[in-house]
């Protein structure tokens, strides 16, 4: 067949036409495939001081179908990076801000301190809920609760179910440093004000199981024309160490001591929980549009029996036992899933992320959006696209307080460890842990540097097992989990991931980069004074609950 010239023109003409329809459209298609998803229902769990190694995905000896099926089924987050105590972590999760700028750089958050997360803060549930999303807490919250300003509802929660402190019972669910009762609904009801019910009828009730049955309630009440965010803290398998008889049975064992069967106990009741969860999302049609994340808040404390091997230390420490933690997402919203993801990541990052989700416009809002540290690692999750190549894993300086810190001794009690013998590369020193207030940890691409006069060891081991760890020893030889250090150590976590090798003399031009850095991060250190302390606070019929004098005057309804 021919053609005349211009019928030849015209079918070029045509040809090309099509072929720039179809790379648009194509282009069009690659765009919706991996561009953010808009306000998915989110679902943030978060265990308490879960060993990085205690789960069925990472060899370990303790049962998680549910959490195994949920990681190798979505991305597994190897370097997912975390406060070494509770409180930071969780500050830190709800601001998208570092502990050098919330405050919570300096510790734990203690029962009866004076201090919480700033009210200039725009928290998480705050920053969603100006979105359209339905918030919902349920669990631990440990970000401040001395006024009623402080507590979960009034930071943006629509309702929460669960302890304002730190530590509780997991069945009289009072306070186990005050031996106060502390578990409650709380909600603003339809004028505003803020309700508080104590819920003494749930005396014996496993607190695990609750947090996970009030957590099937929510998605089964929620209206699904909103998006939904759920924040489910657990508060498993933190201490005390507890669980149902009939749980604790399962993990009877020759080759698992009695401790250690009942941390698998608890940790078996929260994947059982999580389960629960994701059934009743799929029950209401809401899993094609969720982002299911988990995440545990530090790594396990050794008296726990808890397991962070092949990591070193634990909880306390900046070692990676303490700070990296185990964490995967789950969603079909997720370009790649079915792998690990080696990037690095920070608990900071779930603000930018979940914000991003949510297209939230700061600058549209009354309230002022204060700087945040986290980035948006969506496209790291999906694509395995690289997010970011440092992280600051924690800084203490006594410039930045008015005075040293003091602990209530009825809270926290520490004795002497340490003597001057080297231990690679550390010198252990006299005195109190507690006093570890001059360091700086920071990891940036395979390095990591841990420097200063005072730090926290905990459970240094080269093997990091239960039965094997390698304790301090103090002048009258008794040993100790704990022990004050001082020195510079450097670690290629790529070849060296259980930092036994201290390579700071071998790279000394990579030591003194990653000390320049800690002038950029001391700018950022919010001062602090003295901690307060109110050591003779007594709770009306033994119930928690906040005892400073609100600033805003609002009604509260306790019952």
């Amino acid at each position: 067949m021919t053609f005349k010239p211009r019928q030849l023109t015209t079918l070029v003409s045509l040809y090309v036409m099509a072929k720039l329809v179809w790379v648009i459209f194509s282009g069009l298609l690659v765009k919706a495939h991996t561009s953010t998803p808009k306000k998915p229902h989110i679902v943030m769990i978060v265990a308490d001081d879960m060993g990085y190694q205690d789960v069925g995905f990472r060899g370990s000896d303790i049962q998680t179908p549910i959490l195994d099926r949920l990681a190798r089924s979505g991305v597994i987050l190897e370097n997912h990076y975390v406060m070494p105590v509770c409180a930071p972590t969780r500050a830190s999760l709800m601001t998208g801000r570092h502990a050098i700028r919330t405050g919570f750089w300096r510790s734990n958050l203690m029962p009866v301190e004076k201090f919480g997360l700033g009210l200039d803060e725009t928290l998480l549930p705050e920053m969603l809920r100006r979105n359209s999303y339905s918030t919902y807490g349920v669990g631990k919250w440990h970000c401040g609760a001395h006024t009623w300003s402080h507590t979960p509802a009034k930071r943006g929660f629509d309702t929460f179910f669960g302890t304002f402190l730190g530590s509780q019972d997991y069945f009289t669910h009072r306070n186990t440093q005050a031996d106060w009762l502390d578990l409650r609904d709380a909600y603003l009801d339809e004028n505003g004000e803020l309700v508080d019910k104590v819920r003494e009828d749930l005396d014996g009730q496993y607190n695990t199981r609750l947090f996970s049955r009030k957590s099937v309630e929510i998605i089964q009440r929620h209206d699904k024309t909103r998006p939904m965010f759920l924040y489910l803290a657990y508060t498993a398998p933190h201490i005390p160490d507890g669980a149902p008889t009939e749980d604790i049975k399962k993990f009877a064992s020759p080759s698992m001591s009695a401790e250690r069967q009942t941390y698998a106990a608890m940790v078996s009741v929260m994947d059982e929980g999580v389960g629960e969860v994701v059934a009743a999302l799929r029950s209401r049609g809401m899993t094609d549009n969720t982002v299911i994340v988990f995440i545990s808040d530090n790594g396990a404390r050794f008296s726990s029996q808890g397991s962070n091997y092949p990591l070193r230390g634990g909880k306390g420490s900046v070692l990676e036992g303490g700070v990296r933690g185990v964490a995967f997402v789950n969603s079909p919203l997720l370009q790649k899933t079915g792998y690990t993801n080696r990037n690095i990541h920070h608990v900071t990052d779930w603000y930018a992320t979940f914000r991003d989700l949510a297209g939230d416009e700061p600058g549209k809002h009354g309230k002022i959006q204060l700087p945040i540290d986290g980035v948006n690692i969506w496209r790291s999750l999906s694509d395995g696209e690289p997010c970011r190549d440092e992280v600051l894993l924690n800084l203490r300086d006594t410039s930045k307080q008015g005075a040293c810190s003091d602990t209530p001794e009825s809270v926290s009690t520490y004795e002497d460890a340490g003597s001057s013998k080297k231990l690679s590369g550390i010198e252990l020193k006299k005195g109190l842990p507690i006093l570890a207030q001059d360091f700086f940890a920071v990891r940036q691409q395979k390095w990591k540097l841990i420097t200063g006069s005072a730090f926290e060891l905990r459970g240094w081991s080269s093997e990091n097992r239960q039965e094997g760890f390698v304790g301090f020893s103090d002048d009258r030889g008794k040993t100790h989990q704990r022990s004050l250090a001082s020195g510079t150590l450097l670690f290629d976590l790529e070849s060296d991931v259980r930092e036994e090798h201290n390579v700071a003399e071998l790279h000394p031009e990579v030591v003194k980069t990653l000390l320049q850095r800690k002038n950029h991060y001391l700018k950022e250190v919010k001062f602090l004074e003295r901690r307060q302390f109110d050591y003779d606070v007594v709770m009306e019929d033994g119930i928690f609950r906040p005892w400073v004098e609100d600033s805003t005057n609002d009604t509260i309804s306790v019952s």
